[in-house]
């Protein structure tokens, strides 16, 4: 199966992957081009400019995002012919054939290298001077990647706000800028941290799964998933930012829709192994579905069942309602040289063989359909508890009482898989809504038999269009 990621909508973002390169066993860039074009990747962020990479990526239509480094900065920063030579060399010699659309000015300043951060925006500055001056300030975005640490309060969403060592020195200015220059704020975003140091926080409200939701108190928004939460924070942090275009205590002014600065995920993904236990391979294809289904715009609307609501709004955040998002998944590759923490992220081996099956489909053609079905070998203990949840949990089981159409034959085999199956199908058919503990599998091909109860003649079956 192939990892297709490209998904952008008339209400929707794109997603493309962080092509990082400490490892021992990687593919060489060509072959690293060709795995793109084949899955249908069409962004791509480096974290430097090597000229190998940047000419494999030549004429094939990808969108680059190229890296000045924290090494680089001081010199951007307080040299404009540096700047000025920096992008002739790293991003017109190789435009417009590699399709280069942003750099990023250094990476995680204020957590990586805070001896920098008045440096910043400076660089920042004469890196989008030398563009204009070579005619690429409308191609080419300057911005800078931020850890999510950036923020001093981000929960409840509504009190978010920058460090106060960075807020008015950092942030202001550099916002100014961005909005000036019509380019966006890059923000690092892992919600599994969130997760980790938040006890009894439900990791449905993580996985972009049905949950009760969790509710601002100040804004009386309420969140279904933290992501959502994590960027609304964010934008209620610039809003707090005092802007040089209004009278001197003035709070920047950020309507919801048309306007606003654009935040794009520079990374974030979900770890497939470690991290106390909650990165696995079923825990972070949830994610990425999830998440895949918020950038499109797509099935991540409200449910109207009484038990849960589904993660996102189907478009934007609760606080910008109307705001698309723009994603790099973090990242193409397992690397080897990387601390041991960081290792698992990868879409792929460096094989290129998938680490998890991640069906990404984007408007180019028909969704196909799929099925959830309990597997034999789960064992009634497993089967009966993931039934429960799942009746329990928004799927109708209406039909697999005693006397209903769906009864027989009266297995536990096979009312899971009728419960399974209806409760996927709720769920927009995400992976992750078809796991129950590993008692659950996705077929593409509608099941018979006892192995499915009579689902398939009864109404919980679905093609490929909506439920």
């Amino acid at each position: 199966m192939f990892l297709v990621v490209h998904a952008r909508t008339a209400e929707g973002g794109e997603v493309g992957v962080c092509y990082g390169r400490m490892a021992t066993n990687l593919p060489d860039p060509a072959t690293v081009v060709q795995l793109l074009k084949k899955n249908s990747i069409t962004m791509v962020r480096i974290y430097d400019t090597d000229p190998t990479v940047l000419r494999s990526l030549a004429n094939t239509g990808i969108k680059v995002t190229v890296e000045l480094t924290n090494e680089e900065l001081p010199s951007a920063a307080t040299d404009q012919n540096f700047a000025d030579q920096w992008v002739q060399n790293n991003v017109k010699a190789y435009y417009p054939a590699t399709l280069i659309n942003g750099v990023t000015i250094g990476n995680e300043v204020f957590k990586e290298a805070s001896q920098l951060n008045s440096q910043l925006v400076p660089a920042m500055t004469k890196v989008q001077a030398a563009l204009a001056r070579l005619g690429l300030a409308d191609a080419v975005k300057v911005t800078t990647p931020i850890a999510f640490d950036a923020l001093k309060m981000s929960f409840p969403p509504s009190e978010g706000a920058f460090r106060d060592d960075i807020a008015l020195s950092v942030m202001s200015p550099m916002v100014n800028f961005l909005q000036e220059t019509g380019s966006y704020l890059m923000m690092n975003i892992y919600p599994y941290l969130a997760y980790l140091s938040t006890p009894g926080m439900s990791i449905d409200y993580l996985l972009f799964r049905p949950n009760v939701g969790v509710v601002d108190k100040n804004s009386k928004q309420t969140y279904f998933s933290l992501l959502d939460a994590q960027l609304d924070a964010v934008y209620y942090a610039m809003e707090k930012l005092p802007s040089s275009s209004l009278r001197a205590g003035g709070m920047r002014k950020l309507t919801a829709g048309g306007g606003i600065l654009e935040v794009k995920l520079g990374e974030s993904h979900h770890p497939t192994r470690g991290h106390h236990g909650v990165g696995t391979r079923a825990n972070a294809q949830a994610f990425t579905d999830g998440l895949m289904s918020k950038v499109r715009g797509g099935n991540s609307g409200t449910t109207s069942n009484k038990y849960n609501r589904l993660a996102t709004s189907a478009v934007g955040t609760p606080h910008r309602p109307n705001a698309d998002l723009d994603v790099y998944i973090f990242e193409l590759f397992n690397e080897d040289n990387k601390p041991e923490d960081e290792q698992d992220f990868g879409l792929f081996y460096p094989n290129q063989q998938p680490v998890y099956q991640v069906d990404f489909v984007h408007g180019a053609g028909p969704v196909q359909p799929s099925y959830c079905t309990a597997k034999a070998t789960a064992g009634d203990a497993a089967l009966q508890a993931a039934l429960d949840y799942a009746c329990g949990h928004g799927a109708d089981c209406s039909a697999i009482q005693p006397g209903k159409p769906c009864y027989k034959p009266n297995t536990k085999l096979a009312h899971a898989s009728y419960a399974f199956n209806d409760y996927y199908q709720k769920n927009g058919r995400a992976s992750g809504a078809c796991d129950f503990g590993g008692a659950g599998t996705i077929v593409n091909q509608a099941p018979s038999g006892e192995s499915f109860g009579t689902t398939t003649i009864h109404s919980t079956v679905y093609t490929s269009g909506q439920p």
